[in-house]
């Protein structure tokens, strides 16, 4: 067989590929391709990799372990949950809890742009793009489930993985005040499945306090 052959059969076999691989799958691809563009980076599992890439793998580990029958809307949402994050810096907003606010409410939009641009890309439907744009800007939020079901995910990744962090950067009252407002975004099955979470002992001491 000769290389012409060779680099034919490779050509029709990544073609064949695409066309068999569902649309979900193709948008979970480009997700992680986004995120894979992080410059910022993290140990995981013993390597460097991409900060986002990262906490994107989480937030659908997460999501599997504490509501595996979800919607593909809801998983693609989780999975973009920081799309490009690292693009919108929080140091571009004022340090007060206005500019705060308003920063994740520019980041809620613009992962919503985003995710509609790979969605559109590929062909998705209007409604189903609106339906997971949606999810990622907390649109109504303690009413609807699916946006409920977001929030519950962001906050176990955030308190299973993140909080460690917190409490060695902020001072204790600052990280007690943190696991407070984390805990009011959670529904009460996400309440149970945290408390169910093996957390440091400084974690620990401070969740405690904080739900005192």
């Amino acid at each position: 067989m000769t290389p012409k052959h060779v680099a034919s059969i490779w050509v029709s076999l990544l073609v064949f590929n695409m066309n068999t691989t569902s649309l979900f799958q193709q948008a979970m691809d480009l997700i992680d391709r986004l995120n894979s563009e992080d410059p910022h980076q993290e140990v995981y599992k013993g390597e460097l990799k991409p900060k986002e890439w990262v906490y994107s793998l989480r937030m659908t580990e997460t999501l599997n372990a504490f509501e595996p029958t979800a919607s593909e809307n809801v998983q693609l949402a989780v999975r973009a949950q920081h799309i490009e994050r690292w693009k919108i810096a929080r140091s571009g907003f004022p340090s007060t809890k206005v500019g705060y606010l308003n920063w994740r409410k520019k980041m809620g939009v613009f992962h919503g742009e985003v995710v509609a641009r790979v969605l559109g890309g590929l062909g998705f439907s209007t409604e189903r793009i609106e339906e997971v744009r949606g999810l990622l800007e907390k649109k109504g939020v303690k009413k609807n489930e699916e946006v409920q079901l977001l929030e519950d995910v962001a906050c176990l990744v955030f308190l299973e993985h993140y909080l460690d962090d917190f409490c060695e950067k902020y001072p204790s009252e600052k990280v007690i005040t943190i696991i407070q407002k984390t805990w009011v975004k959670m529904s009460k099955k996400g309440h149970k499945s945290a408390l169910k979470l093996n957390f440091s002992g400084k974690s620990k001491e401070l969740i405690e306090s904080a739900l005192a």
